[in-house]
């Protein structure tokens, strides 16, 4: 890392510490749809920065949008049939903190999964909004421990793979398949899919840098107009590589 990426960083450490840009950490406040993102803001400012110098800008930053890469954590999509089962009649979804692709939310809603040695999770995050199929997306260490043998797949690619039960306040829901351990992939919109010369369905690889740097292959490419560009990792390649927000990243092909 140079100088002036390590400079950067500082800034919008101070910047985030003052609670400017709304930066979700800030008094714990619920994050809002028009939440900056703290990726948007270091990316704006490295360009600032190499500008005003007079000096050109790393690949890594001549991209046109930051890259963005979180951690999903263990949570499930529903159909509306299935929160109402479990919640009640015409029960709707209510957000509880927006997330970095437009629409997309988690809900303050929680069910429980039963695996198949009776043993459960609970709390498990229902995000928003409701789909068209039913789909429960664990890590391996999680699979391990309820006793299931998951697959992986890309996601809503549940044929063939294990169910389970759901509980919830209001009732049950047998889910007849979509437990999977999900691939780690990256959205990105045609013009982010241009610049890195991939199309939907290529695979890319991501570096993580820091002490414990490490790339990871098959990063599956999924483009559409609507999309921020994000790659999504389980808990376990996140633990893996310590990622915290300030961890280098880059995307290659």
């Amino acid at each position: 890392m140079t100088d002036i990426d390590s400079f950067c960083k500082f800034f919008v450490d101070e910047l985030s510490n003052k609670c400017f840009f709304g930066f979700d950490e800030c008094l714990n406040m619920e994050v809002k749809p028009n939440t900056v993102h703290r990726a948007v803001v270091e990316h704006l400012v490295r360009q600032a920065v190499y500008q005003r110098m007079g000096k050109s800008v790393p690949s890594t930053g001549q991209s046109p949008n930051p890259l963005v890469v979180n951690v999903s954590a263990r949570h499930c999509h529903l159909t509306q049939e299935a929160v109402e089962s479990l919640f009640g009649k015409n029960h709707q979804l209510t957000p509880m903190k927006w997330l970095y692709q437009d629409g997309q939310f988690a809900a303050k809603e929680t069910v429980t999964l039963v695996g198949p040695r009776s043993r459960v999770i609970s709390n498990l995050r229902i995000l928003g909004p409701c789909r068209t199929l039913n789909q429960v997306e664990l890590a391996y260490t999680d699979a391990i421990a309820l006793g299931f043998d998951i697959p992986l797949r890309q996601s809503g690619k549940i044929e063939g793979t294990p169910g389970g039960m759901l509980m919830g306040p209001e009732g049950f829901f047998e889910m007849s398949e979509g437990i999977i351990r999900a691939e780690r992939h990256v959205h990105m919109n045609p013009e982010d899919a241009a610049f890195y010369n991939v199309s939907a369905g290529d695979r890319m690889k991501l570096k993580t840098g820091g002490p414990c740097a490490v790339t990871f292959d098959e990063m599956l490419v999924r483009v559409d107009n609507s999309f921020k560009l994000e790659v999504h990792i389980d808990t376990d390649e996140g633990n893996s590589v310590n990622l915290k927000p300030d961890t280098p990243c880059e995307l290659v092909k």
